[in-house]
């Protein structure tokens, strides 16, 4: 009988549904015998009861150095969806058993430094294989070396993301905005910053304080307009997309409408500092929150809806007050957390506010724009993708973040990957597969339009 080919699966939260579906639906015909570790590892057993000759749930906590050392010794290869923190000691460990690691998260400092001793011991350090990072660079790079391949010089690219809710599921939140992935992230996204990227030949940064505030508005076909505020460091992927002569290239994050001015105000108000823990009781109001962020004492404040139209220069009657008098932010609602930071305290209103429900259906929409000249003549490639969940467990985030790195650890595993250390999706034998796999099995695929500049 063969042997299995033991995977581990570190984190199973809400990205990671249609990642252990599809390495479930592979697993007899691959080999494959899938330990799941997760903090909350009871509420998966159930569901993965008729897979059981193939899978196993383990409870985990990913800082238990001991414990997480063991989970990879008993492993050949290692998929992590734990927080991105978290990543290098689970890399480190990895590497001291010469076991070979994927993950949906971007390569941070830490484990760029890993390449070379990854390499030399011949490991695959799978990075940015999710949605954002992952589908947007394997989408990327196929139309890039197409339109190179023809002889055309690219003068400018954007890539445009955001994890959404289905207009039809937004109810009456004036946000338009609903999680599908984790929270903290959403509440701290666009920190530290800046925001890097190339406008017309002239290099911007974009301090976190003015990122929302500087968003700009893209039209995708057929679902209408979007902000797009600026998402990190876009120019650490110009070597790596091959665009050296490029004069625009940006990277951004999508939001509906007036979400980017309200969220400002948030930022504004400090309410997403997530580095001193506060004073603030679980019963304390929100109202005295934005109060202290004033910093000025109670009997100087009657009204803190009125002072912040006036701090902040709002409109008393305009869309950023009526999206923050939704929240609460200036009623007697307690914050529900002791001692945390504004950000945390943020994230507990937001994950109440912002919760999908089971029958809401998500959405995520990405577009690429690359401008080029070919013939002498100026012209521009849109490439957008439309994908919307099916429920709320079942969402279009779990299956763009979860199929593409899924199909990606089947490809190491067969020896289809020929590059080693620290590898990003942006080669042919990764992106040309998993682009036609979720294009003909999934229904996953980019529309494209192509017209004079």
């Amino acid at each position: 009988m063969t042997s299995s080919t033991r995977l581990l699966l570190l984190g199973a939260g809400r990205s990671a549904s249609a990642l252990i579906e599809y390495l479930l639906r592979h697993a007899p015909a691959e080999h494959w015998f899938l330990t799941i570790a997760d903090a909350q590892a009871a509420h998966l057993a159930p569901a993965l009861a008729m897979h059981s000759q193939y899978v196993r749930v383990l409870p985990f906590d990913a800082h238990d150095a001991a414990q997480l050392d063991a989970r990879v010794q008993e492993a050949d290869l290692v998929i992590s969806m734990l927080p991105a923190a978290l990543h290098p000691v689970v890399a480190a460990a990895c590497l001291r058993h010469r076991r070979h690691l994927a993950t949906a998260s971007y390569v941070s400092a830490e484990i760029r430094a890993l390449h070379h001793e990854a390499a030399g011991a011949g490991l695959v350090f799978l990075m940015e294989c999710g949605l954002d990072p992952g589908l947007d660079h394997m989408s990327a790079m196929q139309v890039i070396n197409e339109l190179q391949a023809k002889g055309a010089s690219i003068t400018g690219f954007r890539s445009d993301c955001g994890g959404l809710v289905a207009p039809a599921s937004e109810g009456d939140n004036p946000w338009r905005y609903k999680f599908s992935w984790s929270p903290r992230n959403v509440v701290l996204a666009g920190q530290p910053g800046p925001a890097r990227y190339l406008d017309n030949g002239r290099e911007q940064f974009l301090a976190y304080d003015e990122l929302f505030a500087r968003a700009e508005t893209i039209a995708v076909p057929g679902h209408g307009h979007f902000e797009a505020y600026a998402n990190r460091d876009a120019l650490t992927y110009q070597a790596a997309y091959g665009l050296a002569g490029v004069r625009t290239l940006r990277r951004g994050t999508l939001r509906r409408p007036g979400f980017c001015g309200a969220w400002q105000a948030l930022v504004a108000l400090g309410l997403t500092n997530d580095e001193e823990p506060t004073h603030y009781l679980a019963t304390t109001p929100w109202r005295e929150v934005l109060q202290d962020s004033f910093n000025r004492p109670a009997p100087l404040i009657d009204d803190v809806a009125a002072y912040t139209v006036q701090e902040l220069g709002l409109d008393p009657h305009g869309p950023e007050m009526t999206r923050l008098t939704w929240l609460g932010l200036f009623s007697e609602r307690p914050v529900g957390l002791a001692h945390a930071t504004c950000a945390q305290l943020l994230e507990h209103l937001l994950a109440a506010k912002w919760a999908l429900g089971p029958h809401d259906h998500d959405q995520v929409v990405m577009q690429h724009q690359f401008d080029y000249a070919l013939a002498g003549e100026a012209r521009r490639r849109t490439a957008s993708l439309v994908v919307t969940g099916a429920d709320g467990g079942h969402t279009a985030m779990a299956q763009t973040v979860g199929l593409p790195l899924s199909m990606a650890v089947r490809r190491l595993l067969r020896g289809e990957v020929s590059a080693r250390g620290v590898v990003i999706p942006t080669v042919a034998e990764l992106y040309e597969p998993i682009l036609a796999e979720l294009a003909t099995d999934y229904g996953i695929a980019f529309t494209e339009h192509d017209a004079p500049a």
